[in-house]
């Protein structure tokens, strides 16, 4: 009988200890599973359920808002756990930087990350690389090969688009101005050169007579936009190129009482620039489509973190919006308020 009841326990223990086994071979981080598995299969890397930060350039635009639905959005589909935070205004690069850190310290499965400074940030991204922790950009790339993938619109060519828009609406011809968010990050710098490259190749007629920088702050770049007004009252023509940049302007032009003299170019969305396409405030603009960037981020550091192939630029896309077409639904689906 003690025989008996001895073998029982070996065999018992046996079986737990091939149990033990095959759950750590579930988890390892190297495994792959199909973009079909199950949210509980795609919620853990060696056996914990996933912790992704994501730290956006802002928090502030109604643009933000619409990529943190986004991911909130797949964080739910895939089960891993997300915060998203980002700084009072789009100058705080320190801030951002710090939230990064703090983001760091926490030893993430990925993190999520929309530069405000291509390059400033890249010795805490450095920091990451050597921890094993991927990094997503998104919205706004670095100018490193750190980030395993970059989640964001074209901005050149978005932005190439909006100066073909504003070339024909002045008649080919014209002093017009650029009121841009910033001259650091990789969404700043892209969509300033790529308006202005479009206008210099095509519109040799059109003179960009000014650009200032307003951080994204919709105060500011009504000052700004004031002020080009009043120093150059030939201007035809001003581009804003973010949600901030482009209310800036619109208010500008209705408080110097001057609709229908100004054409008016914006990007991003967001309610102010909606109404404003629809009361012929504003010529049209440019929207990104915030709610598949913060998703496909998401899904992206997901798949990083499990070790899985990720392809190293993911193309949100963008539409071209006016009064003509803003009610479409193939648009009203990427503009957000």
């Amino acid at each position: 009988m003690k025989m008996r009841k001895g073998w029982l326990m070996m065999v018992l223990a046996l079986v737990l200890v091939i149990s033990a086994c095959g759950s750590n071979n579930n988890g390892n981080k190297g495994s792959s599973s199909s973009p079909s598995a199950s949210p509980s299969a795609e919620a853990k890397v060696d056996g914990k359920k996933m912790y992704i930060p994501i730290i956006s350039k802002g928090f502030q635009h109604q643009f933000w808002q619409a990529v943190k639905a986004g991911a909130e959005k797949a964080a739910a589909e895939l089960n891993v756990e997300i915060t998203f935070e980002g700084p009072e205004t789009e100058s705080q690069v320190d801030k951002q930087l710090e939230m990064l850190q703090v983001g760091l310290d926490k030893k993430p499965s990925a993190i999520g990350f929309a530069a405000l400074d291509s390059q400033a940030s890249i010795p805490l991204l450095k920091k990451a690389q050597d921890a094993g922790i991927p990094i997503i950009a998104f919205d706004s790339g670095v100018e490193s090969n750190i980030p395993v993938t970059t989640v964001a619109t074209n901005n050149a060519v978005a932005a190439a688009m909006a100066a073909d828009k504003m070339g024909t609406l002045i008649g080919g011809e014209g002093e017009i101005a650029v009121i841009a968010h910033d001259q650091t990050s990789r969404t700043g710098i892209d969509r300033r050169d790529g308006f202005v490259n479009r206008i210099k190749e095509k519109y040799p007629n059109v003179k960009i007579v000014d650009i200032q920088y307003a951080g994204g702050d919709h105060l500011k770049s009504t000052d700004a936009a004031k002020a080009i007004m009043q120093a150059y009252p030939n201007l035809k023509g001003i581009f804003g190129t973010n949600e901030g940049s482009a209310i800036g302007v619109i208010n500008a032009v209705a408080e110097t009482k001057k609709e229908g003299k100004i054409i008016v170019i914006g990007f991003d969305s967001g309610k102010a620039q909606i109404d404003a396409v629809k009361n012929g405030l504003m010529a049209g603009a440019v929207s990104q489509n915030p709610v598949g960037i913060g998703y496909e981020t998401v899904r992206a550091a997901v798949a990083a973190a499990k070790g899985q192939d990720v392809d190293p630029v993911i193309d949100s896309g963008f539409v071209w919006y006016d009064k003509t077409n803003i009610d479409n639904e193939d648009v009203k689906a990427v503009l957000y308020e």
